[in-house]
């Protein structure tokens, strides 16, 4: 530090690119690299970029409800991350469910704040051990995708500190990751990169971190402010707000050097903590390691996260009885495997639950049926389209300025035509380009066929040289995250067997033009392409159905319908019932039906008592076909719980009243009454509970035990409760541990989780399992003593299944109040 002029410490508090900090090469200061994200290290491109592990998605590793797993996961993403040249990775994501409508939820983990905390707490740990660096995010507030970047989170102190902070302080002062990242929203009007009560007050003061803080991509709102509360990097550079304008701010006295020399200092101390000063100077190109131990690890990890939530009859697993079985639905023959959004890459392989029984089932018959088409935009046109040359994908050429004149400067092959160039134009052509996209698509069907088009500049699409849609001065938005048109459709005649050339023409300008703001943005489009063949998919499938021994209906969203940008705006299964009348067709038509649903978030069931049985699958990476498979064959007991309730309608869950908000601002009017504590407050039945998931085998508890009858400020209570596998089957249970206060001054839930332990049991196997709390499992936060408490009283120990199923209680006191702040 004391060898950097003012300008270069200015310069280190804003990246230099997408990716990377800012270095300084003549004091051997490195760019340090970073990647997204919670689910896998993508590396450097947004899409088509280097193959990468896909992990779980963020609920489905809650739902594993495994600490040991978590770990796990986070040695295993540290040498992913390593291997795209990165050196911190852009995760855990940590923010609350507190509505089933939640765009990112899917990467989040639970509504209940010690699971997330915990469970961050192991991936963090896992991670740096592995020498990357975690990114624990979004710091706070960001619960919806809605108005995402401008949105006012209001929230009062108190569930701020018990709910929203939580998480974040578990993990600060369980894991100590190395970054913050801020969120785009503001809190209570400000900012969460400039919010001196978030990011001063509460994670500098109180919590005593010391470790870097950055901004969200684009989520710098101030010059000054963010630097005076704490928020050290801006991301991604060039900078907009920072540079010279931080210097105009020192010579006027807004800022100091001590503010510089505390941010700057803490970039430095993250760079060499995350180990960029032990590697060459020059960046190594990024590589994939497929590992079978990563494989492994992905697939267990699947296992213990599927979530068996009916079982009637002993409907699973499938035994070798079963000589013909079904498979239905609009995921059975896709790789449902992640949410979309930043959490995106390109996975090493993918496995579909077709593809997987199939492979698992040996002799027996297979059959099939789509059932419903349940596309939220057309299917990418990549799924079909080559090149001339006959490889798959498109032709990408890119010129220099947005005329298209010229030669192009590059021509590139990209196997898919989601296109959005984001982050992967290259260099040489910025800021200003243009591009053309070649492709050919030969139709399997005679028929007036579907093309679609969105943008985010101007675009035109032509088929053999006449023009098909013009989006080239759109004017309407559409949700993807990447600020682009709505898709236009339109149809062409096409023959089958036929070879039609595509083109689109479109550059970098802005649209909707802006009279005030910049005139060239990142450019990009999505192309898709769909033969409607014109039949009854629900009386098909139902037939299917009716033939076979067993019928599996695998139905869910995707990365279309949840993801980064936008919110859902139903909690049904799209799209506009078709899955709901396929499930009930199929039902009628097979008594043995099983539901796989495939989602990060919960989903109305209007079929829940026509069906045996129900599987909760998630998002679940690479091995999620394969996964599956061992689960619905019996090679492989599930285990997962559910970390989220799932309410029987959007209108039973706690923040109806309060969602989206209104002129850009939300209220959290239901203060602590989030997830199970609302279902419990208003005595709602769900229609399946926090913490419910059930087994191959069944579980027996005994009568739990405590070490001591008073809990003081700095002592430790441990309950035992004896777990018996009463089943035929080894298998995994996961007791949890509520906390009741009997009473207390403030209004609080009826029980709050305070710890959870899952214990592997062969069958007769009896283990004793033993969960420990602390004043965090009995303390509320009082704003008007600025402090957490810990009320005098009587406190009930609640021993659970379920957060609807206790299985035994014991009770102790705390024999004085006590406070404390962190």
């Amino acid at each position: 530090m004391s060898k950097l002029t003012l300008e270069q410490k200015v310069s280190l508090l804003a990246a230099q690119d997408f990716w990377r900090t800012q270095e300084i090469k003549e004091h051997g200061i490195p760019a340090l690299k970073v990647t997204d994200g919670p689910n896998g290290a993508r590396g450097e491109f947004f899409t088509d970029g280097t193959p990468a592990a896909l992990l779980p998605c963020g609920i489905s590793l809650a739902a594993t409800w495994n600490t040991e797993i978590l770990h796990s996961i986070g040695r295993t993403l540290a040498e992913e991350t390593k291997a795209r040249q990165a050196q911190a990775l852009l995760a855990p994501t940590v923010c609350m469910h507190r509505s089933p409508l939640g765009g990112r939820n899917f990467e989040s983990f639970s509504e209940d704040p010690l699971v997330t905390g915990k469970l961050s707490s192991a991936y963090i740990k896992g991670l740096q051990e592995g020498g990357v660096g975690a990114t624990i995010k979004h710091y706070v507030g960001n619960e919806q995708e809605t108005w995402r970047m401008t949105v006012d989170s209001i929230i009062e102190e108190r569930p701020l500190r018990e709910l929203y902070l939580k998480p974040f302080e578990i993990a600060i002062r369980e894991a100590k990751p190395w970054a913050v990242m801020s969120s785009y929203n503001l809190v209570n009007g400000k900012h969460a990169d400039m919010n001196e009560f978030t990011l001063r007050k509460v994670l500098r003061g109180e919590w005593k971190y010391d470790g870097l803080v950055m901004s969200d991509w684009g989520g710098t709102n101030s010059t000054v402010e963010s630097i005076k509360y704490g928020c050290d990097l801006e991301m991604p550079g060039p900078s907009k707000v920072r540079g010279k304008k931080v210097m105009d701010a020192i010579r006027k006295g807004e800022l100091t050097i001590q503010d510089i020399d505390e941010c700057a200092a803490r970039v430095l101390t993250w760079i060499e903590k995350c180990g960029r000063f032990d590697l060459p100077w020059t960046e190594s190109e990024e590589k994939s390691i497929d590992t079978q131990a990563t494989r492994d690890l992905i697939r267990q990890a699947g296992h213990e996260g599927l979530t068996l939530l009916k079982n009637e009859n002993h409907t699973l697993p499938i035994g070798p009885e079963v000589r013909k079985i079904a498979i239905i639905g609009p995921n059975a023959k896709q790789a449902i495997a992640g949410g979309g959004g930043s959490a995106s890459l390109k996975p090493y392989y993918l496995t579909t639950p077709y593809d997987s029984i199939k492979e698992m089932a040996g002799d027996r018959e297979i059959v099939y049926a789509p059932g419903a088409q349940t596309d939220k935009w057309l299917p990418l046109a990549s799924n079909i389209c080559t090149t001339p040359s006959g490889k798959p994908g498109v032709i990408l050429e890119f010129y220099k300025g947005d005329k298209l004149e010229g030669t192009p400067m590059f021509i590139q092959n990209r196997p898919k035509t989601d296109l959005y160039l984001w982050d992967n134009a290259p260099k040489e052509v910025l800021p200003e380009y243009s591009f053309r996209v070649k492709t050919q698509i030969i139709p399997e069907t005679t028929g007036k066929h579907t093309f679609g088009l969105s943008s985010v500049g101007p675009a035109k699409m032509y088929i053999n040289g006449e023009l098909l849609i013009d989006n080239w001065d759109w004017t309407d938005a559409g949700e993807a995250m990447f600020d682009g048109s709505v898709e236009e459709l339109a149809l062409w005649p096409m023959e089958a067997g036929g070879v039609y050339e595509i083109l689109i023409e479109s550059n970098n300008e802005v649209r909707p033009a802006s009279k005030t703001g910049p005139t060239h943005g990142y450019g990009g489009c999505r192309i898709g392409y769909v033969e409607r063949p014109d039949k009854d998919f629900v009386a098909e499938a139902a037939a299917v159905a009716a033939s076979a021994d067993v019928a599996i209906v695998v139905v869910g969203l995707d990365a279309e319908w949840e993801s980064e940008g936008y919110d859902r705006q139903t909690m049904d299964l799209p799209k506009d019932g078709s899955q709901d009348r396929l499930i009930a067709a199929v039902a009628k038509a097979n008594p043995r039906t099983i539901v796989v649903n495939q989602s990060g978030t919960p989903i109305t069931m209007p079929w829940v008592n026509e069906v045996p049985a129900i599987i909760q699958a998630w998002y679940q990476g690479q091995e999620a076909g394969n996964a599956l498979a061992d689960v619905l064959l019996g090679n492989v007991n599930p285990s997962g719980k559910l970390p989220v309730t799932f309410p029987k309608r959007l209108e039973d869950n706690p923040a109806y009243h309060n969602w989206p908000g209104q002129d850009q601002r939300v209220l959290y009017g239901e203060g602590v009454f989030i997830g199970y504590r609302h279902y419990d407050r208003l005595n709602i039945a769900p229609q399946f509970a926090f913490g419910h998931g059930i087994s191959y085998t069944t579980f027996e508890y005994g009568s739990p035990s405590i070490s001591g009858s008073t809990l003081s400020d700095s002592g430790k209570l441990t309950i035992l409760v004896s777990v018996k596998n009463t089943g035929t089957v080894a298998g995994k249970e996961i007791a949890q541990l509520y906390i009741r206060d009997v009473k207390s001054r403030l209004p609080r839930p009826e029980k709050e989780l305070a710890a959870f332990v899952k214990v592997a049991l062969e069958p007769g196997e009896t283990k004793t399992v033993e969960m420990t709390i602390d004043k965090y499992a009995v303390g509320y936060y009082d704003p008007s003593l600025s402090a957490w408490i810990a009320e005098e009283g009587q406190f009930v120990g609640l021993v659970a299944a379920s957060a609807v199923d206790i299985r035994g209680s014991v009770e102790f006191e705390v024999a004085e109040s006590f406070t404390w702040i962190a």
